[in-house]
């Protein structure tokens, strides 16, 4: 299973930032595609989740009305849309991926992001106030 990012970088508070995360090596409909975030010196945070089987999407409160997260099934990939960026969003962001076992897997995935299964290898994200 490979899951590689793009789309990190600099950018000033307030602007928008679009990652992207494309899986190969699973079958995207069993699985829970992710975005998890890791500061410096702080624990990892779950931060959205995404289920093609469904289309079950959730958030973390923290970027919930900010960040929207999204998909092209036919691509296995997953984008992430960042909006109205804050220097508390700077971050090293990875995508993760999990198995899919109900309906609610990817509210579980987003409170306890360690679950994850696979995982990228980071892009990173700085805000600059």
């Amino acid at each position: 299973v490979q899951l590689v990012e793009s789309g990190g970088g600099l950018v000033q508070t307030g602007g928008p930032l679009k990652l992207s995360c494309t899986a190969s090596g699973l079958i995207f409909d069993d699985y829970v595609i992710g975005w998890v975030r890791q500061a410096p010196g702080k624990e990892r945070e779950g931060i959205a989740s995404y289920s093609s089987n469904g289309g079950n999407i959730y958030y973390a409160e923290s970027v919930e009305g900010r960040f929207t997260i999204s998909s092209d099934d036919a691509k296995n990939t997953v984008y992430l849309q960042m909006n109205d960026l804050k220097p508390e969003d700077t971050a090293d962001y990875f995508c993760a991926a999990g198995p899919r076992y109900t309906a609610y897997s990817g509210r579980v995935y987003v409170s306890d992001p360690e679950k994850y299964t696979y995982w990228g290898q980071g892009t990173q994200v700085t805000v600059s106030s």
